[in-house]
């Protein structure tokens, strides 16, 4: 049986007060209808999913295909790289040498091999694989600017379109931080876009970066992204969760302070007040209620004063706590978790790539999915939990350099393929979908586009072929873009 962290609490009059302002304030407390159908797609499977929550964990920057998943031992030196593969738990697979731990679990999970997309740019890649479409909306720009005229994204879309498991927590979250460049730009792509900003989903703000060259699961496994310049802040060291900040374009001109459920709302509660007078609390207001009332909620989310064995099976780093908390959010109900393994590029590996893979990202990252797999499996969660995980694009066969950052080689941007890893909610494990040419530089049989990941997330969590989204202006948009992954189910 699904745990759940979130009943319902009794509640004071303050409490109740401050969560109908957090509906005025625009955290998309308003009425809204369900489910949206329209004209159904005749040529799409009409099948029942199996998932009730989906983890999608994204790798900003972009996972080399060819030293992760899908390496080539027989390809020369300047495309094969450093790694060797190993055997898994699965005759016929074989992944990077530095990946032991999920190597022992690939009973539980999937490869698609063969996902292309046509940039090989950071800020439409993002957008490519966070909407689930590989086409910019009308207006796309490419500036980082988060626009209401975005496509919205894939949370947005399973937050529109599932009924909430559960009132007490929203249905789509994004965790443990915003992806926004190193120049301070939004990444945009995660957003409501064309919903409005009433289906951006949640963002539980707990990582600190600091200097925004710092990168990896620290504290344990920090390094610095370009080892020319001078880092302009310590090593980061502080985790602290959550803060939920409001969307992108809410600045501090319509809300000045961030809302925080660890800390005390007792200096809002003027201001708060002042707003919420005569607010009608609906079924949206109940939850944001919940979210300030719930002290089991607070332990869902307060992930680094875990019980010492649990920290040491996720590890004590920004990318075991972020997986310990979706983890959590699994259980309370929560159908959409978008976990940001990394801050904004943190996987571009340009230069230095071996080192930095081999001692800073694949051990956090391999830990941390070995102990969510085996927590959801344990549970009984895992057959009605989808991971997902993937970034903006791959990289580029051929080894390079740039002397001007890197002393070692690493490699480039590379959209034509990459490797995305699936596992529960009625994934298929031990199996492998499509392939990559000789190089892993094209798709050889196979290929999958974004819009085929989202159907696969979409049609997992239950969605059906005809259902639409609209727009702010009530026009009907259709979910489905793309068929699911066949064979992978």
């Amino acid at each position: 049986m699904r745990k759940s962290y979130c009943t319902q609490p009794n509640l004071n009059r303050r409490t109740a007060i401050q969560a109908g302002a957090v509906g005025i304030l625009g955290m998309g407390m308003n009425h809204l209808d369900g489910l949206r159908t329209a004209t159904a797609s005749p040529t799409f499977p009409k099948r029942e999913g199996t998932a009730k929550s989906c983890i999608y964990i994204f790798l900003s920057g972009g996972l080399a295909q060819q030293d992760s998943f899908d390496l080539k031992p027989e390809a020369p030196d300047t495309i094969r790289g450093e790694f060797n593969p190993i055997a898994t738990a699965t005759p016929g697979i074989e992944i990077c040498e530095h990946l032991p731990m999920l190597a022992q679990r690939s009973q539980h999970w999937a490869l698609v091999r063969s996902l292309t997309h046509p940039t090989n740019g950071h800020t439409l890649g993002h957008y490519f694989m966070l909407t689930g479409r590989s086409v910019a909306s009308p207006g796309f720009r490419g500036d980082r600017v988060a626009r209401s005229s975005d496509w919205p994204s894939i949370a947005s879309v399973v937050g529109d379109q599932i009924p909430p498991q559960t009132n007490n927590l929203p249905p789509s979250v994004v965790l443990p931080g915003r992806l926004v460049h190193w120049s301070g730009g939004v990444i945009p792509g995660a957003y409501g876009g064309l919903m409005g900003h009433r289906r951006d989903p949640f963002f539980i703000e707990a990582a600190r970066y600091g200097d925004p060259f710092w990168r990896g699961a620290y504290p344990e496994y920090t390094f610095f992204q370009v080892p020319k310049r001078t880092p302009t802040s310590d090593k980061p060291t502080i985790f602290q969760a959550p803060n939920l900040k409001l969307q992108a374009g809410l600045d501090s001109s319509r809300f000045g302070q961030r809302l925080s459920l660890l800390d005390t709302l007792d200096n809002q509660r003027a201001a708060m007040e002042k707003s919420a007078g005569g607010a009608q609390y609906d079924i949206h207001r109940e939850s944001a209620i919940s979210l300030l009332a719930s002290q089991e909620i607070r332990q869902a989310v307060d992930v680094t004063n875990a019980d010492a064995k649990t920290q040491e099976r996720y590890g004590r780093n920004t990318f075991g706590w972020s997986l310990l908390m979706a983890y959590r959010m699994v259980e309370a109900g929560v159908n959409l978790i978008q976990v940001n393994l990394g801050n904004n590029e943190g996987w571009d590996t340009h230069g230095e790539a071996f080192w930095r893979l081999r001692e800073k990202l694949f051990p956090p990252t391999d830990r941390a999915l070995s102990a969510l797999l085996d927590d959801l499996d344990n549970s009984g969660l895992l057959d009605s939990t989808m991971i997902v995980m993937g970034g903006e694009f791959g990289r580029t066969p051929k080894l390079s350099t740039l002397p001007e950052h890197y002393k070692e080689p690493g490699r480039d941007h590379w959209g034509a393929v990459q490797s995305l890893f699936f596992a529960g909610g009625g994934v298929r494990g031990g199996n492998v979908v499509g392939s990559s040419d000789k190089d892993g530089a094209y798709p050889a049989a196979n290929p999958q586009k974004p819009e085929n990941m989202a159907a696969t997330i979409y049609n997992a969590l239950g969605i059906p072929g005809e259902a639409v989204w609209k727009d702010e202006l009530d026009r009907p948009h259709h979910v489905y873009h793309g068929q699911p992954i066949d064979g992978l189910m």
